[in-house]
């Protein structure tokens, strides 16, 4: 996977709790600005960028896409991995990113997605949008630290 260049533009269903709760908890800790949001879920909904890409509207509900600066387009897991890492939550991208996990996320993945509106009426967005909150926060905690000279290593 090539680094993104920013700022990368992730195309998302916004009607989705889960996805929304996700999502915009990253935005919340994207101190540097690199990480835009578009909803793909209205209807007739259409994306230039997308079209000429060859991705479709129906493509975007079903997995979720994103753009970098550079006109590049990735999907899946490949997005949470630079989501996270834009957001400074490198512990995170860094699980994703796994060499031996990366299989099993690829499949979770696309069944999370699949049941994305299901797991949304469990109440599931609300323990990502605490998790991403929790782990976003200790990063910063982790960087706060370092920069006092406090850190191991």
């Amino acid at each position: 996977m090539n680094a993104p260049c920013f700022p990368l533009t992730i195309f998302y269903d916004r009607s989705c709790p889960l996805c929304a709760k996700e999502l915009h908890a990253l935005i919340d800790f994207d101190r540097d600005d690199r990480l835009r949001l578009i909803d793909c879920s209205p209807p007739g909904f259409h994306s230039e960028a997308a079209a000429a890409a060859g991705v479709s509207a129906f493509d975007l509900m079903h997995q979720i896409h994103a753009r970098d600066a550079a006109g590049r387009w990735y999907r899946g897991v490949d997005v949470f991995i630079m989501a996270y890492r834009a957001a400074g939550i490198e512990a995170v991208a860094r699980l994703w990113a796994h060499p031996r996990l990366r299989p099993l996320w690829d499949r979770l993945y696309l069944w999370v997605a699949r049941h994305r509106m299901i797991l949304s009426r469990l109440h599931l967005n609300a323990a990502f949008g605490w998790l991403v909150r929790r782990a976003a926060r200790r990063a910063e905690q982790r960087i706060s630290e370092c920069g006092n000279g406090t850190c191991g290593g």
